[in-house]
C-alpha cells in the first residue's frame, strides 16, 4: 500500500459550497453563505443547506489511491427504518468510477409526533479509493446529497492541483426534488444528470423543504457568477401551506427582479413543480403517513379553500405561466419550464412516486435527460 500524504481542504478544491465552517471535528460545507443563514433559524432549511448536494472535491493528479476521512450526520426518523448510507461517487475525466459509503457518524433522530430531534453522536469515518490509472486526469469526489458531511482530511499518494472551471455555470434552485431526495448517489440526481448530459458546471441550491422564495436565496443567487440560471417554484410554497394566492405572485416577481439585478442578461428558466397527484387539487399542509410502515406523505388540506386563496400545484403552474409570459414581453432572456413536461402523469404510471411526493432514481434520470434538453437549447438561443 502507498503512503499517502494529506492535502489541504480548500475551497479552490471545492465546487458546489458557498463556505466552508470551522467545525470541532473539520471543514463543513455551506451552500447558503453565513449572512443568508442568519437571516432564517428554520431546523429543515438549517439541515437541508448544510446537506451538500452538488458539492464535490475537483481536482488534477495522478494518483492512484485517495482517501477521505469525513463524519456524516444522517436523518432519521424514530420508529423507522434507518435510509441507506449516502453514498459518494468518484468520477475520473467525466465517468462514474467507484463508489462508497462511510460508517459510523451522527444521527439526527426526528421524532415526527412529538415534532422533536436529537442528536446522537458517533465516530468519523474514512472511504478510499484505490487503483486509479496512473496517468494525468481530473477527478471529481462528489460528496452524499443527502447527508451532513464534515470534511477532517484529504490523503493521496500524490500531489492534488486545483483544475479551472472551463464549462458554463449553471446556477439551480428548487425544493428536495432538486436536492435529490430519493435519488441514490449523488450524481444522480436530476441536476447532475442534466448538468452531466448538457455539459454544464452545476451549483445545487436545491433545498429540502426550503424552496420558499426567501429574499436572502434570491440575493445569494443574485451573488454568484453563473452563465445560466434556473428556479423551480411550487411544491414547498404548497405542502408547507406558506402562503395565498395574493402574496404569491408579488414574492415571484420579487424573487425574480432580485436575481435580475445581478444577473441583467443572463437566461433564466422558471420551472413549475412536476407532477404530484396529492397535491395537484388538494391544499397543504402536508403531513407524514407512517400507515404504511415506511415513510410517506399526504396533503390535509380542503379543495374547497382554492377559491379562497389557498394554492395547489395546478394554481401555481397557472400562475407562473402568467407571470413569466408577462415579464418575457421586455425580458427576452426569460423562459417557463412547465414541470409536468419534465415528469408528467405518464411518467407517473410508469415511475410512481415512491413516496407520493418525490420521484425514485428512474424519473431522476429522465428528468435529468430532459432538462439536458432545456439547457442545450437555452445555451443555443442566449
Amino acid at each position: 500500500m502507498p503512503e499517502l500524504f494529506e492535502v489541504p481542504i480548500t475551497m479552490n478544491l471545492v465546487r458546489g459550497a458557498q463556505e466552508l465552517d470551522i467545525t470541532n471535528q473539520g471543514l463543513l460545507p455551506h451552500r447558503l453563505p453565513r449572512w443568508a443563514r442568519a437571516q432564517c433559524d428554520d431546523p429543515q432549511l438549517a439541515m437541508a443547506e448544510a446537506q451538500p448536494a452538488g458539492c464535490r472535491l475537483v481536482f488534477e493528479t495522478r494518483c492512484t489511491e485517495i482517501e477521505l476521512e469525513a463524519l456524516r450526520t444522517r436523518p432519521a426518523y424514530k420508529g423507522m427504518p434507518m435510509r441507506p448510507d449516502g453514498v459518494y461517487d468518484l468520477v475520473v475525466d467525466g465517468e462514474l468510477t467507484a463508489q462508497a459509503s462511510l460508517s459510523g457518524g451522527n444521527v439526527l433522530m426526528k421524532d415526527a409526533a412529538a415534532g422533536t430531534e436529537e442528536l446522537i453522536a458517533g465516530a468519523p469515518g474514512v472511504i478510499r479509493f484505490t487503483n486509479l490509472p496512473d496517468r494525468p486526469k481530473m477527478v471529481e469526489i462528489w460528496l452524499p446529497h443527502n447527508e451532513i458531511t464534515e470534511l477532517i482530511a484529504l490523503r493521496s499518494d500524490h500531489p492534488l492541483q486545483p483544475c479551472p472551471i472551463t464549462r458554463p455555470v449553471w446556477l439551480h434552485h428548487g425544493s428536495s426534488i432538486s436536492h435529490g431526495s430519493n435519488a441514490l448517489h449523488p450524481t444522480g440526481t436530476w441536476p447532475a444528470v442534466a448538468a452531466a448530459g448538457a455539459g454544464v458546471e452545476l451549483i445545487n441550491l436545491g433545498m429540502g423543504g426550503a424552496a420558499m422564495l426567501d429574499p436572502f436565496t434570491a440575493r445569494t443567487m443574485r451573488d454568484i457568477p453563473a452563465d445560466l440560471i434556473s428556479v423551480k417554484i411550487g411544491i414547498n410554497i404548497v405542502n408547507a401551506d406558506l402562503m395565498r394566492l395574493r402574496a404569491f405572485g408579488p414574492a415571484v416577481h420579487g424573487f425574480l427582479d432580485t436575481i435580475r439585478d445581478g444577473h441583467p442578461v443572463t437566461p433564466i428558466i422558471v420551472i413549475s413543480a412536476v407532477y404530484c397527484p396529492i397535491h395537484e387539487d388538494t391544499p397543504g399542509p402536508l403531513a407524514p403517513d407512517f400507515s404504511g410502515g415506511t415513510l410517506a406523505f399526504a396533503a390535509t388540506g380542503n379543495p374547497t379553500e382554492v377559491a379562497a386563496g389557498k394554492l395547489t400545484l395546478r394554481v401555481i403552474r397557472d400562475e407562473l405561466a402568467h407571470i413569466v409570459g408577462e415579464r418575457a414581453l421586455t425580458d427576452p432572456h426569460l423562459r417557463y419550464v412547465d414541470g409536468l413536461d419534465l415528469y408528467g402523469p405518464a411518467d407517473f404510471a410508469e415511475f410512481p412516486l415512491p413516496d407520493r411526493l418525490h420521484p425514485g432514481p428512474q424519473a431522476h434520470d429522465r428528468m435529468g435527460q430532459r432538462f439536458a434538453c432545456v439547457i442545450r437549447e437555452s445555451s443555443a438561443s442566449s
